[in-house]
């Protein structure tokens, strides 16, 4: 069942990539109504969540492709010369904006699992000259990256797609470095809902039956050892289901 539901995830996000590249201006209408189950229910969608400052140095196609809940660079307080990991990286919108924040000292890191995601990423990091970016293909429960790492894990409504978030919490322990932290957007849902209910509001691949409880997620973290854990909703997208703000750190 764990294979078949990141099939289905994998399947819809190459897709999301194909027509991006594409560059149908009907298929980006398209892909904008199939994605928002994944986005606020307020007016706006992935790409209105970050800056138009920050939209205007990316590229349409990164932009286009921005099918998040949030905007994780903007809560992760990236420093120059720190190494990001963007978990779950798309057509990396988040990686280009993060490579300009730790400057050319810095390094970012995208891991995806899809390779038309991937080939957008690149492209997009070629057209703006990025120099400090790296995208690797691999499962955000099976990271393509040594031990202790990384100063920063970022990730933009992706763990909640995941079939093994008890194994995503422990690869993030692990990719850390002592001290380094957390600044994750996703989808969360209030701890009156179970699971049917859950899944009552939204399917998997919409980013919604796949959410965790706020209880569950702070218990994943500790669980995986970190501290300082704060989730904070941002934004309601279904009736007891949220965006939210993830925090948390890896003990020195």
């Amino acid at each position: 069942m764990n294979e078949e539901l990141r099939e289905q995830v994998r399947e819809r996000y190459a897709g999301a990539a194909l027509t991006v590249l594409g560059g149908d201006p009907e298929d980006n209408a398209m892909l904008e109504e199939d994605c928002t189950a994944c986005l606020p229910l307020e007016p706006g969608l992935g790409e209105q969540l970050y800056d138009a400052l920050e939209r205007a140095d990316l590229p349409n196609e990164a932009v286009l492709a921005s099918l998040g809940c949030g905007n994780p660079t903007a809560v992760a307080e990236l420093r120059e010369g720190e190494t990001v990991l963007d978990l779950g990286s798309g057509g990396g919108i988040d990686v280009l904006l993060s490579a300009k924040r730790v400057g050319p000292t810095g390094t970012v890191y995208g891991i995806d699992m899809t390779e038309e995601m991937l080939d957008l990423a690149r492209g997009n990091a070629e057209q703006v000259g990025a120099t400090n970016v790296e995208f690797r293909k691999g499962l955000i429960e099976d990271v393509p990256l040594p031990d202790a790492s990384a100063d920063v894990i970022i990730s933009n409504c992706v763990i909640n797609l995941s079939t093994d978030k008890p194994v995503v919490m422990h690869e993030m322990f692990r990719v850390l470095r002592p001290g380094g932290r957390l600044g994750l957007s996703d989808v969360v849902a209030e701890d009156r809902l179970g699971l049917a209910e859950r899944a009552m509001r939204g399917s998997y691949v919409g980013c919604i039956a796949g959410a965790l409880s706020f209880g569950e997620y702070r218990q994943e973290l500790e669980a995986a050892g970190f501290t300082n854990i704060s989730i904070t909703p941002t934004h309601e997208m279904a009736d007891g289901i949220h965006g939210a703000i993830v925090r948390a750190t890896k003990p020195a």
